[in-house]
């Protein structure tokens, strides 16, 4: 049956997340008939198959995290998916499948769950959400550039083997551990070469050559050195720039400049008004920051647009600081507190 579907790419979207024990369906809006299924959510990428024309019967566990399995079958001009939750079932009656995108500018994006050189962490984050966004959507939602950078992602002196952005219980790693990709060591020995690192160059040729957990970290210990500081700063120009042609998710604050004298002129003022307000406060903390010649970097934590979730809007200041031989940072973040 699958491969006479007219949405087949849709279902290998949908097998795949079955195949994962992922079925997170969002809540049915009243004014439409479609019910959205949760596929992809990072701060790169909010994307959902959208079950057209629908209606959801039986028992749908929200919450559930266990074994599941599900069937789809063919009844006359609609499809019928059956979803075993355990004991528990629903049925999705629906007429056609579709993807739904949207992407967001994730190169001034920030997350600080792991102390110690943070904007290394950043980086893997960064490059590993890029690297999801290409897999589970497919290239042709990523730029050129985009594909180049996301081979980092099996570049284990920068990747989850040496700088996690998360902690080792919720780590998910995208690939084998110590692994590294022919790709990945055309890119290091690209950009090393771009920065004029010869050192560096050296040590990556090497670790082609042998490549090996100990050369691994070795490299992963030249990143945060000052010496080499101009070829992670690069990778992360690179990225950001690569990012900034898609657009940054909409609070409402724009407006919310002009128009703050009038009242309830959007559904969403309130938020709106607490986001600016942090916005106001980062700003003013980074002026004086740089007056006293300190580097600041701003990144951004923001919660979903398309779905409900627990992230609240933060702003992170990092600054930079050196110790030695070694590239710092620390991190001062501005929320409504």
């Amino acid at each position: 049956m699958k491969e006479k579907l007219p949405f087949k790419n849709e279902y290998e979207k949908l097998e795949l997340l079955l195949s994962q024990g992922q079925f997170e369906l969002l809540p049915e809006e009243k004014e439409t008939e479609n019910i959205r299924l949760v596929y992809l959510m990072n701060d790169a990428v909010e994307s959902f198959l959208v079950f057209c024309r629908a209606k959801l019967t039986g028992t749908y566990l929200p919450d559930f995290q266990g074994e599941l399995w599900a069937d789809l079958n063919q009844d006359g001009d609609q499809y019928v998916l059956v979803v075993h939750q355990e004991d528990t079932v629903c049925t999705l009656f629906f007429q056609d499948l579709k993807l739904e995108v949207h992407l967001f500018d994730y190169g001034r994006t920030g997350h600080f769950w792991v102390k110690g050189y943070e904007y290394l962490r950043q980086l893997e984050y960064r490059i590993a959400i890029l690297r999801d966004k290409r897999e589970y959507l497919g290239e042709e939602f990523c730029s050129q550039e985009e594909r180049w950078i996301s081979s980092l992602a099996e570049f284990p002196p920068l990747n989850f083997c040496c700088y996690p952005a998360v902690s080792e219980k919720y780590l998910v790693p995208s690939c084998s551990w110590w692994l590294v990709s022919e790709e990945a060591l055309q890119v290091m020995t690209q950009l090393a070469e771009e920065a004029g690192d010869r050192s560096l160059k050296n040590w990556i040729c090497l670790y082609r050559r042998f490549p090996v957990k100990c050369v691994a970290k070795q490299i992963a210990r030249m990143l945060h050195k000052v010496k080499h500081a101009e070829v992670v700063d690069l990778i992360s120009e690179k990225l950001a720039r690569a990012a900034s042609v898609y657009e940054r998710r909409d609070f409402g604050t724009g407006c919310l400049k002009k128009k703050r004298g009038i009242k309830d002129y959007q559904p969403h003022r309130e938020t709106a008004e607490k986001i600016l307000r942090i916005q106001e406060k980062a700003e003013q903390r980074k002026k004086q920051l740089e007056m006293s010649g300190k580097q600041v970097e701003v990144l951004t934590e923001e919660p979903f647009i398309y779905a409900k979730d627990s992230v609240e809007y933060k702003i992170h200041l990092m600054v930079w600081k050196q110790e030695g031989k070694n590239r710092k940072v620390e991190i001062e973040t501005i929320d409504e507190r």
